[in-house]
């Protein structure tokens, strides 16, 4: 059963589509028949264009790849894929139910809105109960996709650590493959082998994936690794070097016949600076005066419980290289640094108050952020801010470490939703933040956000 469990979760959720759409109709009928008092024949009579309008919505929710296996899609994604989709699915219901029923029966133009606003909420919230069930099963092995992974340098330890600290996507890593006689097991996971061992590794330990995390791996060795796959037919994947690769969109174009790479560059210029500071402005100061009740209380709480300021400011380094002091509550005693001097705070710190641990936790001692904003220091969305005495560190050690600060500092950004904050990996978390600043837009800040306060309360790399 275990074994068919890819299939039963396509199957599954094939139906719950089919439901939440069928629903959709259903309901669109109902409300229309509440709100609009002109006649409109029995429910029986429309089964043919429920019919239609769930089988559209299915056929344009495959070639939206919706039902390919995609574990790390967050449901803020999933939504913005099923509002194009479901978008698309009942105008193309609209046509045949059009061509079908000409002549023959009314498709009420409130009747159409209603079922195609339930469509895209009630196959959202399907996926979401779906997506939640999947999940717990897989934490527990169900539909469990063993993975070797090839590289047991700085890559092969992120991939890791990404796929421990997420059980709910399924995966469990079987070995590491090196060809460093010195390698040595990481994390009690042993190192097999070496790529010469690759397909024997394969049928031995049912290997169903095999990711390539290598440092400066040549293309010849890449091609090498993935022959030997061929013969057990697993899925090969290639986790690429941050050293290796930019970090933006990368698109094929041409010279005269001759094809070429192009690799975009900032995204955010011109009129675009212009939207994102209204947007900061509008967000920060409707921050400021909605949580303005909780932070005076918060600020009272700090004060009962400890000596020392409420509010703890540290030069961080933002726009251009340009310093400025960043606001926080205070969540530690006010000499944490005094004997280990500037280090980044770690899973249960002994430094942080009481009251401290839960902010810190649930992401509340950033709230004075918003002044930050509000003053143009930072922005709702963007890298987050390093201290000095960091950048100066990791300037010289991690290639384009300097280009995060291309664009103003973020309260979050797409790093910290993606689990990558407090004691994780600089090199990977440079990554994310170049991939951000080449490919920003609106969608993707309103998406950050929107996932931002998802996670507040359920985000284990908070501390």
């Amino acid at each position: 059963m275990k074994q068919r469990a890819p299939l039963i979760f396509t199957v599954t959720l094939v139906l719950v589509d089919a439901f939440m759409a069928g629903l959709s109709f259903f309901l669109g009928y109902q409300l229309r028949l509440q709100t609009d008092y002109q006649e409109i024949q029995p429910f029986s009579a429309y089964l043919g264009m429920a019919l239609v309008h769930v089988i559209s919505v299915l056929i344009v929710f495959f070639f939206y790849r919706l039902y390919h296996r995609q574990r790390s899609l967050s449901l803020v994604d999933q939504f913005y894929l099923i509002f194009g989709a479901a978008s698309v699915g009942t105008i193309i219901a609209i046509a045949f139910i059009s061509f079908f029923f000409k002549n023959q029966l009314d498709y009420p133009r409130l009747m159409i809105i209603y079922t195609w606003m339930l469509t895209i909420l009630l196959t959202s919230l399907g996926r979401a109960v779906l997506s939640r069930v999947e999940a717990f099963l897989r934490a527990r092995g169900w539909g469990e996709e063993r993975v070797l992974i090839v590289g047991t340098g700085e890559v092969g330890r992120i991939v890791q650590q990404k796929i421990r600290r997420t059980p709910q996507l399924g995966y469990r890593v079987i070995g590491f493959i090196d060809d460093n006689p010195k390698a040595k097991a990481i994390q009690n996971t042993p190192v097999l082998g070496t790529t010469d061992d690759i397909s024997d590794l394969i049928g031995s330990h049912k290997v169903n994936e095999v990711i390539i995390a290598m440092q400066e791996v040549t293309h010849q060795e890449i091609l090498k690794i993935v022959g030997e796959c061929d013969p057990g037919r697993v899925a090969v994947k290639v986790f690429p070097d941050v050293f290796q690769i930019i970090a933006s969109e990368v698109t094929i174009g041409d010279l005269g016949g001759l094809p070429m790479l192009s690799v975009r560059d900032t995204a955010l210029h011109g009129w675009q600076l212009v939207v994102k500071r209204v947007i900061d402005i509008i967000g920060s100061a409707a921050g400021l005066v909605i949580l303005s009740p909780l932070m005076l209380l918060l600020a009272i709480l700090i004060k009962l419980e400890s000596a020392g300021p409420v509010f703890y400011t540290q030069e961080r380094m933002g726009l251009d290289g340009k310093r400025f002091m960043m606001l926080k509550f205070r969540s530690m005693r006010t000499d944490a640094e005094k004997e280990t001097g500037p280090v980044w705070t770690t899973a249960n710190d002994t430094r942080r108050t009481r009251l401290g641990t839960f902010l810190r936790k649930v992401s509340i001692d950033e709230f004075p952020q918003f002044i930050n904003v509000f003053l143009g220091e930072m922005s709702l969305v963007g890298p987050r801010p390093e201290r000095p005495i960091f950048v100066e560190q990791f300037k010289r050690s991690i290639p384009r470490y300097m280009d995060r600060h291309r664009e103003k500092a973020g309260i979050t950004g797409w790093a910290q939703i993606n689990g990558l904050r407090g004691d994780t990996s600089i090199i990977e978390r440079t990554k994310y933040d170049l991939w951000y600043i080449e490919n920003w837009s609106l969608t993707l800040d309103f998406r950050i956000i929107i996932r931002t306060i998802l996670q507040l309360f359920n985000d284990d790399s908070a501390y």
